[in-house]
């Protein structure tokens, strides 16, 4: 069984006399900033000067200086820039300051994993990795809500680099609702699993054929919209409060017969087999490197697919209810 740890596993005073750099002013870099300062710690921000994202964290109230500097400067730097970016930031400003004792830190496992990033033998490498997006990692912290977190140990060279990746951890709030250790292929598989087949490939591709079908056999786009999309936050919301058996327990009688005697039919073997198949090149690098390569021709793939969500009849429809809709929480 996994370990979790919580407040009570994690040191914060082992940051007293830590300076943080945070590589990355974005969805977790902002969040993850903002958290470590209001735990009292001494936090930097890296940025591309005059940038965007440099006058926001300026704005903000952060030191903020080009990301060699940061390295130069911080005993804990923690690369928080897209996955994407990694290997140019860490070859260009990252590996030629990166001195002996240091600790460098990631929000995800897959530029370790996939050998992208080889850090030096001579520094702690660690994974301090929320499990929620960085705007509501913020929101959640303001709130005194908070959120769960993986973390994992590549290199330990201090002896400390899990009572340090612990301490950061509750920096940011996570050990307040549970850290789970793990390792670096481990988060990396299970979160691109995740996005390849549960929470974004899984139910996109279920909701969007759910709402072809139902179209095709005559019922009308917005009725089925409001079906398969509208009612999904509601359910997810259920499911993440309650446990599928605590969702199903507040559905009606006849919500729970259907979905109960269904769902192995959406689950067959047909779609085990796929899961395996995805799970193995996940495993062995057949998807890092074609989304690698991706990166270096400037994403056009990607474009293109987005282009076609733009145009499916479901967001065609869906954009025009939910204008109706202006009280919708959006993230």
């Amino acid at each position: 069984m996994a370990k979790i740890y919580y407040d009570k596993d994690a040191n914060l005073s082992l940051l007293k006399n830590k300076l943080i750099g945070i590589i990355g002013w974005g969805s977790q870099g902002h969040a993850q900033s903002q958290n470590l300062r209001d735990s009292g710690c001494n936090v930097i921000v890296g940025e591309v000067p005059n940038s965007v994202p440099w006058k926001a964290a300026k704005k903000a109230g952060f030191e903020v200086l080009k990301a060699d500097e940061v390295v130069r400067r911080a005993d804990i730097i923690v690369l928080l820039v897209p996955d994407d970016f990694h290997a140019q930031v860490f070859r260009d400003y990252i590996q030629p300051n990166l001195t002996e004792g240091k600790v460098l830190q990631f929000a995800s496992g897959f530029n370790i994993y996939y050998h992208q990033v080889v850090p030096p033998p001579n520094v702690d490498v660690t994974m301090v990795a929320p499990r929620i997006h960085g705007v509501l990692l913020r929101k959640l912290f303001v709130e005194k809500q908070y959120a769960p977190a993986s973390v994992a140990v590549h290199q330990n060279v201090s002896g400390k680099a899990l009572q340090l990746a612990l301490a950061y951890a509750k920096g940011i709030g996570c050990t307040k609702a549970g850290v789970l250790e793990s390792t670096f292929k481990e988060e990396t598989v299970c979160d691109l699993f995740n996005e390849h087949c549960g929470i974004l490939a899984g139910v996109m591709g279920v909701i969007k054929v759910g709402w072809e079908e139902l179209v095709r056999a005559g019922y009308t786009k917005e009725a089925a919209y409001f079906e398969l999309f509208h009612e999904l936050k509601a359910v997810a919301d259920l499911i993440n409060a309650y446990g599928v058996p605590g969702m199903l327990r507040r559905c009606s009688m006849t919500a729970q017969y259907g979905g109960m005697l269904s769902q192995y039919r959406m689950g067959n073997d047909a779609v085990r087999t796929e899961m395996r198949k995805i799970i193995k090149e996940l495993e062995d690098g057949s998807f890092a490197q074609k989304w690698i390569l991706e990166g270096k021709l400037g994403h056009p793939n990607l474009l293109t697919l987005l282009s076609l969500e733009d145009e499916h009849g479901s967001e065609k429809v869906g954009s025009k209810l939910r204008e109706m809709m202006p009280w919708l929480t959006k993230p």
